[in-house]
């Protein structure tokens, strides 16, 4: 088993079926001593949080399985804090889908002069690039096309897909008493399809209850029961 890539919360390696193993870390983002899903820093470590961002990973995608959503998951090892999934050819060197339900976090610091924190956003989907030396910096759909890192149909195919996944997650939570202000996707093409990839876990939402941020341990424990 060969590592191929070092990532802020997972290890990536190569299987010899073909398919890749994701290593899920208790690395935690954040900044300025608190964690933040939306960071592009690692903070430090968090003792339990990789088993549990695989256990909540594992949870929805499983659940997308089950309403028909294509992904590139296959099996996840608890026990080992594993994750396999088919190869996907990504956008570029990756592209990261940000869906908004509430104007929060970077949202808020680029657009504060015209919106309130916590003010209603109707799925707003942002695409950036994943490109922590330069702060993810946004891509409008005529930039993602003359750059050549998707095509018009697939920017469409993307957002869509980016919406009606969150909105599956958004409602999922929301049948827990939690609310989802923000998610972020990574999508890609297994065979052809554009499918969901990464993960889906505390590390790329932000999940309130009760006007308070639910830190990646908690979110979890909630989902997942465990």
């Amino acid at each position: 088993m060969k590592q191929v890539y070092a990532g802020k919360t997972k290890n990536v390696y190569q299987l010899e079926n073909g398919n890749y193993l994701l290593q899920f870390k208790d690395d935690v983002t954040g900044e300025d001593g608190r964690i933040d899903p939306g960071a592009n820093s690692v903070l430090g470590e968090l003792a339990g949080k990789g088993r549990a961002s695989l256990r909540m990973s594992k949870y929805f995608f499983e659940l997308l399985r089950e309403k028909g959503i294509a992904t590139h998951y296959v099996a996840a090892n608890l026990d080992e804090r594993t994750m396999e999934v088919r190869p996907a050819e990504t956008f570029g060197a990756g592209l990261e889908i940000v869906v908004r339900f509430k104007a929060y976090g970077s949202f808020l610091r680029r657009y504060g002069r015209y919106v309130q924190e916590f003010q209603p956003l109707d799925s707003l989907v942002e695409i950036t690039l994943k490109d922590d030396e330069r702060s993810d910096p946004p891509l409008n759909d005529e930039t993602l096309v003359q750059l050549r890192l998707m095509k018009p149909e697939e920017v469409t195919r993307v957002k869509d897909l980016a919406r009606q996944v969150a909105q599956i997650v958004r409602e999922d939570l929301g049948s827990r008493g939690l609310d989802l202000v923000d998610i972020k996707f990574e999508f890609g093409r297994v065979n052809g399809e554009i499918v969901v990839i990464d993960d889906i876990s505390g590390d790329n939402m932000r999940v309130f209850r009760d006007g308070q941020q639910l830190l990646p341990l908690d979110l979890s424990s909630i989902v997942t029961g465990q």
